[in-house]
């Protein structure tokens, strides 16, 4: 019997129709065995504790390459060279101080009072959701390990939080689930007929905005970027309704939505590097908050997270909160491991394309404080191995942590110079050659 040879078509194929006019197709699997082969695109992921992490526990003595690891580091101690800790940065004088600041976190900019911001609030992942635009299923996705966000990660540009997902069940569901038949035609008249109402909207609100001033024109010009995000979410969404979702071997434990927090964590991150294997989304943000329902299920743990996060020093709250910032840590250690292991297409692996941040809106939760933040990023394509410990000094101001997300944004393909209060990239941390 003759074989059957798989035809290969270039990258760069394009599907021509009457008068010359051209359209790009999509990344096709029959693409994939060419000479021109894509790059694998970059990842995002962004975690975030709601209570930050022990300043003595996370940060080393010293900076530079040679530093010694410091006790919530050592699970990351095969992958040294891999990983980089920033001290000493944050987001400046927020005007709020304690968990009302820890929402800055991935944005830099602190609500000025309930619901309301200064410009330029959205959230790093947020930005790099709006670059990636319709190319994946979800532009981004939202999880937490908490029934009830205490502080949440992800915010639009016009000072919309997006709130995360806590059911297991339902992010596997929305990743890998195709809806029935019923449930599809529902879905597609409940796209229509939520689009005819904004439209609606849009007429009326067109028609005041003439009658207004100046403030409350740029009030109504607020709401009409928000009106054109959710329409924009609603055309995407609708244009992926019909292609059908990737299948994995992976199956989620029997009663996953009711185990401890100890057990729930890590399946949290397995479905995210599902997620990013199968391209359906880029961009995560990852909270992690309070225990939920359930008892954390730690053994030498008797209290809640925030309770040990205010210790006061007291060695037995240290010696409970050590546990469960190390097991933190571990599964951070973990994902990048499952990165390691997935292949692209081009050779690399999900980890050298992925930027993993892991770190907090809070410097000191015992003290309430939101100075010198940690942060851990691994992966990605940069430079890892070193310890960038900022001081500040009298000839020279320190710069502001958005300065990290600039260089992440960057690096993630976006063409910017600063990024909400940055003054620019951050200086030392570089791509590899």
């Amino acid at each position: 019997m003759t074989p059957i040879t798989r035809k290969t078509i270039p990258r760069r194929h394009f599907l021509r129709g009457l008068g010359g006019a051209a359209l790009s197709l999509p990344h096709l699997d029959i693409m994939a065995n060419t000479s021109d082969t894509a790059k694998a695109p970059k990842r995002m992921v962004c975690i975030g504790s709601n209570y930050g992490f022990v300043p003595d526990q996370m940060f080393p003595t010293h900076g530079g390459n040679n530093y010694e690891l410091s006790p919530l580091l050592k699970p990351l101690a095969h992958m040294r060279d891999d990983f980089t800790v920033i001290s000493g940065l944050d987001h400046g004088e927020l005007g709020l101080g304690g968990h009302k600041g820890v929402h800055s976190f991935l944005s830099g900019v602190v609500s000025q009072s309930s619901g309301s911001f200064r410009e330029k609030n959205i959230s790093v992942d947020q930005k790099a959701a709006q670059f990636v635009g319709e190319q994946t299923r979800y532009p981004s996705m939202q999880l937490t390990t908490g029934s009830v966000p205490i502080n949440l990660l992800s915010w639009s540009s016009s000072g919309v939080a997006i709130p995360p997902v806590q059911d297991l069940r339902a992010i596997f569901a929305a990743l890998f689930q195709d809806p029935k038949k019923n449930k599809l035609n529902i879905l597609k008249r409940a796209f229509n007929e939520e689009q005819s109402i904004l439209d609606l909207v849009a007429l009326d609100a067109k028609a005041l905005q003439k009658h207004l001033g100046k403030d409350d024109q740029e009030k109504v010009d607020q709401y009409f970027t928000s009106l054109r995000a959710i329409e924009q979410r609603l055309t995407q969404s609708k244009a992926w309704l019909n292609r059908p979702k990737p299948k994995v071997s992976y199956a989620l434990p029997e009663g996953s939505n009711e185990m401890d927090f100890i057990d729930r964590t890590p399946l949290y991150y397995d479905l995210m590097a599902l997620a990013l294997q199968t391209d359906s989304t880029r961009v995560f943000s990852f909270e992690i908050s309070e225990f939920g329902r359930n008892s954390g299920g730690f053994e030498g743990v008797s209290k809640g997270y925030h309770q040990l996060s205010h210790h006061g020093k007291m060695p037995e709250y240290l010696q409970e909160l050590s546990i469960v910032e190390n097991f933190h840590m571990q599964q951070f250690a973990r994902f990048q491991d499952k990165l390691k292991d997935i292949k692209e297409v081009d050779g690399s692996s999900l980890f050298d394309n992925t930027m993993s941040l892991i770190g907090s809106g809070m410097g000191n939760a015992s003290s309430h404080s939101n100075r010198s933040l940690p942060f851990v990023l691994a992966g990605g394509g940069f430079k890892h191995g070193s310890h960038m410990k900022f001081e500040k000094t009298k000839d020279q101001s320190l710069p502001p942590a958005t300065n990290i997300y600039t260089s992440m944004l960057q690096n993630f393909g976006l063409e910017l110079d600063t990024f909400n209060t940055s003054t620019g990239t951050l200086t030392g941390l570089d791509l590899k050659a």
